[in-house]
């Protein structure tokens, strides 16, 4: 089986977030990037396929040459291959279309990507890059099993969860629990000096055009004064309820 694991190169949720350029432009001065968490969970249990059923996997991710510490962090992990499309992710559409690529001309039989990325959470690409290679789709996946040409995944939805079997070619949106946060692998010294030697190749765009452009950014407002009502008092809470917060 032919696993391709899409990476998305997100800051870290601990990184302080500032916007330049009359606050149209991201400023990743001094800030960490990382694995986007959802991928990062389905790097794991792409892992657990190699493991268990001697799969092969690959890792590709839409980005600059800012990108490689992280694909190679991927590589570490135990990834047997990486691939970077030079361009600068800036559309999720584009994104797909990229990613679409790569998947085709590899020929994959399974494409996990995470349900979205926790930069700007547009949700967009796995079901676009699906519908782009033609192949079944399933997201918010918390559960998936192969064997043989059949899937079994579970996803959460309103209410519960669902369990679904279908066929590969497959791409799912992964997210938390689709392994446990224990099971997330840590590169060791061997896994880092391998992946020096691993080949990360440099895919060239298909094209620069864009459907969607971010015109400018803004920070939540921040939280004001909390104000206490004694227990006692609830025709204070009711009148500041219904005025002020306007919740009821």
């Amino acid at each position: 089986m032919k696993i391709l694991v899409c990476i998305s190169h997100v800051p870290d949720t601990t990184s302080k977030i500032n916007f330049v350029d009359n606050d149209t432009k991201f400023d990743t001065n001094g800030v960490q990037f990382v694995i986007n968490p959802n991928d990062e969970f389905g790097l794991t249990r792409a892992m657990w396929f190699k493991e268990k059923q001697n799969a092969t996997v690959d890792v590709v991710t839409v980005g600059g040459k800012d990108t490689e510490p992280t694909i190679r962090k991927c590589l570490a992990i135990g990834a047997d291959t990486a691939y970077r499309v030079d361009t600068e992710p800036l559309d999720g559409f584009q994104v797909a279309k990229e990613l679409a690529k790569v998947a085709k001309d590899g020929e994959y039989d399974l494409v996990i990507a995470g349900r979205e990325s926790i930069d700007y959470n547009g949700g967009m690409v796995p079901g676009m890059l699906a519908k782009l290679i033609g192949a079944n789709f399933i997201n918010t996946c918390v559960s998936l099993e192969i064997e043989g040409e059949t899937a079994t995944a579970v996803r959460e939805m309103d209410g519960g969860k669902e369990t679904i079997k279908t066929t590969l070619p497959l791409v799912i949106g992964g997210q938390k629990g689709l392994v446990e946060e224990s099971d997330l692998k840590i590169p060791n010294m061997r896994g880092i000096m391998m992946a020096r030697k691993k080949p990360l190749n440099v895919i060239e765009p298909l094209s620069s055009e864009i459907h969607t452009e971010a015109k400018s950014f803004r920070k939540p407002e921040p939280k004001s004064e909390v104000t206490l009502i004694d227990a006692d008092n609830l025709d204070k809470l009711i009148d500041l309820l219904h005025n002020e917060a306007k919740a009821i």
